[in-house]
């Protein structure tokens, strides 16, 4: 279905391209304003600590408390964004943060904000943003078209990474002059403004939809795809070696410049923003690197160079070299994750976009939150400069993995849908949720084309696991020779039909249509229905 990513592939588009489009326009701005205001509140929330015992840890803890409900809640978040309305979906979670932003600027400002509460209502903005995060990813696909997704990506990026430079900045100014509080209200004002965003937008729908999914059967649905997808797991396999030793940067800078520096809230405000400078700076090269580099040699040369920066920071306490050293790192911070971001983007179908998004994020966040930990625990054992070399150690291993496990090219893959599969005709009327439901396809397959129809199907069944397969084998006939039967498990006669009416993709049919290329014509389908329906 897809080969490794070794050659450079043709130029993408404008990384402006996407921004004249009205629609993702307003949207985007919402989105930078909103990631402004989580950078600004995470800057302050992390300052409040920086002074108390056990700092290392709990310092870290703020990045882990705002991750790790990414981590529990992805995939849950994701179905939820593909059985419901996204935008409503969207607008609902940004008032709940608001909601949360408002408590947290009241608290502080009373002075009633120790660090357990503050941890626990960092958590709770971590909930919302878990809602948040498949939903919107989701939601990209309906603003921009497939030809500027990677486009949309990189604009996904520079938001992040511009806001990490103007709210760090500005958190740093405001947390000097009128207190922490004032930034966690600037925050709560942020998430406003992306539902007042929202609400604005009139999204066109279908004049006819598919039912929605239940959220259980998309639950299970969204793992399987995941499991059965060998280009996703790559993917995510991509993100997790850097983001994990990536996250060390994040989880201790704040003690890199209140220990090694001897900087305060501004000079932090500073080092965050020359990562987002040096991430901006990258987003906007990324489109001619990527015409002279393959997607794998830009992982390999982004996270070398992040490797790097992790050992100067380590071994260099100057903060002018740090302030430098910080601006490649924001470039290969943003390379890694708009190409990842984007190969995701591009090889996941509509129907089960967010859930495959979620799981991504999971693995983003999860590495953030969980390698934060682990990196604040090994900084209060072998102090900063161990845990960082550590960290660059890790960082280069897993860098040069990509010459064994490259991500896989996908631009070239048909991701539409195709819906030709002919509609079941059957004497009995099963019920939508009976199940589970059993296929078989009969063909029948000449002796010199026997291996290459096994090795074929193999291709054939990975899709059927994918679009909703239980279980799935490939059998042959002991009574004839020729004779082989396709046996397919799925859940419901519902879940079924959905095979029929819209998971199967363009790439889906291709590997069907060569498959059944190698066998006669007489193939026979079967359906199977319990024979006790209670």
């Amino acid at each position: 279905m897809s080969t490794p990513a070794t050659t450079p592939t043709a130029p993408p588009a404008s990384a402006w391209a996407p921004l004249r489009i009205a629609a993702f326009r307003g949207l985007w701005l919402a989105v930078l304003a909103s990631n402004v205001g989580t950078w600004m509140q995470t800057v302050g929330a992390q300052w409040l600590l920086v002074d108390r015992p056990n700092a290392p840890t709990l310092v870290s803890l703020v990045q882990t408390a705002s991750m790790l409900p990414v981590l529990l809640l992805a995939l849950p978040a994701g179905a939820l964004a593909d059985t419901f309305d996204r935008r409503r979906l969207l607008i609902a979670v940004q008032c709940f943060l608001a909601a949360v932003g408002v408590l947290l600027t009241a608290l502080t400002a009373a002075d009633h904000m120790p660090p357990a509460l503050l941890l626990t209502l960092t958590f709770g903005l971590g909930v919302g943003q878990a809602l948040t995060l498949p939903a919107w990813q989701a939601v990209i696909p309906e603003l921009v078209p497939r030809a500027q997704l990677v486009s949309a990506a990189a604009l996904g990026s520079i938001s992040v990474n511009l806001a990490r430079s103007v709210g760090p900045a500005v958190a740093g100014v405001l947390v000097a002059r009128a207190g922490v509080a004032v930034v966690f209200a600037v925050n709560a004002v942020s998430f406003a403004i992306f539902a007042l965003a929202l609400l604005r937008w009139r999204p066109e729908r279908p004049e006819s939809e598919p039912a929605p999914e239940r959220f259980t059967a998309a639950l299970r649905a969204g793992g399987r795809y995941v499991r059965h997808s060998p280009v996703v797991r790559r993917i995510l396999l991509r993100a997790a070696v850097f983001v994990v030793p990536g996250s060390a940067l994040w989880a201790l800078l704040p003690l890199v410049a209140s220990r090694r520096l001897g900087l305060g809230a501004g000079g932090y405000g500073v080092l965050l923003g020359a990562l987002g400078v040096g991430a901006v700076a990258g987003a906007l090269v990324l489109p001619r690197l990527r015409r002279v580099l393959s997607t794998n040699r830009l992982l390999l040369l982004a996270g070398l160079l992040f490797a790097g920066v992790l050992l100067v920071l380590a071994l260099v306490p100057a903060p002018a070299v740090a302030v430098a050293a910080l601006v490649p790192a924001g470039l290969a911070w943003m390379t890694v994750l708009s190409s990842v971001n984007a190969a995701m983007q591009l090889f996941l179908p509509g129907w089960v976009r967010a859930r495959g998004l979620s799981v991504y994020q999971m693995v983003f966040a999860g590495g953030q939150a969980l390698g934060a930990v682990a990196w604040g625990a090994l900084g209060e054992v072998t102090g900063l400069v161990g845990a960082l070399t550590a960290a660059a150690v890790v960082m280069a291993a897993g860098a040069l993995s990509v010459l064994l496990w490259p991500l896989r090219e996908t631009r070239g893959v048909d991701r539409d849908p195709a819906i030709y599969w002919p509609e079941p005709h059957l004497a009995l009327e099963p019920h939508p949720r009976g199940g589970p439901v059993l296929v078989t396809v009969s063909y029948t397959v000449d002796p010199e084309r026997q291996a290459e129809f096994v090795e074929a199907m193999r291709a054939v069944g990975r899709s059927r696991r994918r679009t909703g397969a239980m279980r799935w084998g490939l059998f042959r006939t002991g009574e004839r020779t020729h004779g082989f039967v396709e046996v397919y498990q799925v859940p419901s006669w519902e879940e079924h039909l959905r095979q029929h009416g819209g998971r199967l993709t363009g790439a889906d049919r291709a590997v069907e249509e060569r498959a059944r290329a190698l066998a006669a014509d007489d193939v026979r389908v079967n359906h199977l229905l319990p024979a006790d329906p209670d």
